[in-house]
């Protein structure tokens, strides 16, 4: 199945929606009506641009990543989960394989029982080997209490994700949910998942970067 975009955005729609602005050293990584700076490494997926947002279909698990990589940074975007099971998380300092997206990964937690959103994974390698640990109960418990209801199920959600040399911090809606050292990756690209559920449509917004010296 090849990779299918589709640009739906108009300029009515989009003279209305505030754009991530070039603020603070900010620069955004999606201009509201292109994917240009973007490209998908599967021979799946199905992108679509509208109303400001980059829009994921598919029913198989994918990421589009940024055609650049980031070292040291400080970026920002805004994520909206499908309604029912799902999943999703923003990728960086990863690396790309045809088919193929590996390394971090801050977490959206579609499930509100294990509500592990604003942990750190490591997609394709560790998985989840830090924040929290995946069966360590003591670190899972932490992490709920560090993380509480920062996340909101059905709404948009803001995450920020801070790298400085082997320091890596997430949080989400304001909250510091993971702030920890390794040092596996110290660049690699930016990333936003479908986790393949067939038929639902994942929404990213407002994607914006700092680079950091």
């Amino acid at each position: 199945m090849k990779t299918l975009i589709r640009i739906l955005a108009t300029a009515t729609c989009m003279a209305s929606f505030p754009l991530a602005a070039a603020e603070d050293g900010f620069k955004p990584l999606f201009d509201g009506t292109s994917i240009k700076g973007w490209k998908n490494p599967y021979s799946w997926g199905v992108i679509e641009v509208a109303d400001g947002q980059i829009h994921l279909k598919g029913d198989k698990k994918f990421f589009l990543v940024t055609e650049k990589t980031y070292g040291d940074f400080v970026f920002e975007g805004e994520v909206l989960l499908p309604e029912g099971t799902a999943n999703s998380g923003f990728m960086f300092r990863a690396h790309v394989e045809p088919d193929k997206v590996f390394g971090y990964q801050a977490e959206v937690d579609g499930d509100p029982k294990r509500m592990w959103s604003g942990g750190l994974y490591d997609e394709g390698r560790r998985m989840w080997f830090i924040s929290p640990i995946k069966g360590n109960a003591e670190s899972e418990a932490a992490f709920r209490k560090r993380a509480g209801s920062a996340f909101k199920r059905n709404d948009w959600n803001t995450y920020r994700i801070t790298c400085k040399g082997n320091r890596i911090k997430i949080e989400v809606n304001g909250v510091v949910t993971t702030d920890i050292e390794d040092d596996k990756d110290a660049k690699g690209v930016i990333g936003i998942q479908h986790h393949g559920e067939k038929g639902k449509t994942y929404k990213f917004r407002n994607l914006r970067i700092k680079e950091l010296e």
